[in-house]
């Protein structure tokens, strides 16, 4: 068994540990693992507060709501966050900034593109999980377990994009 003072845990401990939190999550909340919903949750009531008349849009509404399944996936991102932090500091693993592969494929770009590119991929990330109305994680991890034909169309999806998006960006190497 993992301790938590471990560099790294096997992938498939990990993958089981992954797969059993989905049980209490249907049974406790009616609902599964998943992470992009918590930013529409956040960023509604943010924009909330700056233009209450969003409420009036229904998709808004519905993911501000006080409910098990709003908070629950945004308690999640912030458990996944802190719990990184924890595990990198218990095991004492540190990360280079920039690994060498993509020092190479940078070069010398600056430090505000190389945060500005990650925005943007982030945010055309984080747009196409919605339009997909699910996650990595949620098409992944949940929609998989389920065994959700559109999961595993969207999973498959992703991979081929990741793989292609890293063949261009990384054929200068």
């Amino acid at each position: 068994m993992p301790s938590l003072f471990d560099k790294a845990w096997s992938p498939y401990v990990a993958g089981v540990v992954i797969g059993l939190l989905q049980i209490p999550a249907f049974l406790l909340i009616e609902t599964a693992l998943g992470a992009s919903s918590s930013y529409v949750t956040i960023g509604g009531l943010i924009a909330s507060f700056v233009d209450p008349s969003i409420l009036r849009i229904d998709y808004v509404s519905r993911h501000i709501a006080a409910t098990g399944k709003n908070w629950w996936q945004v308690a999640l991102v912030v458990g996944i966050a802190v719990g990184a932090f924890f595990s990198m500091k218990l095991s004492g693993a540190h990360r280079h900034p920039v690994s060498p592969i993509w020092k190479r494929a940078l070069g010398s770009a600056s430090p505000a593109y190389r945060y500005a590119v990650a925005f943007a991929g982030g945010f055309f990330m984080l747009l196409g999980a919605r339009i997909a109305d699910g996650c990595t994680s949620g098409h992944g991890l949940s929609g998989t377990a389920q065994l959700a034909v559109v999961s595993m169309v969207a999973v498959a999806a992703m991979f081929a994009g990741g793989i292609a998006t890293a063949m261009l960006t990384m054929r200068r190497i």
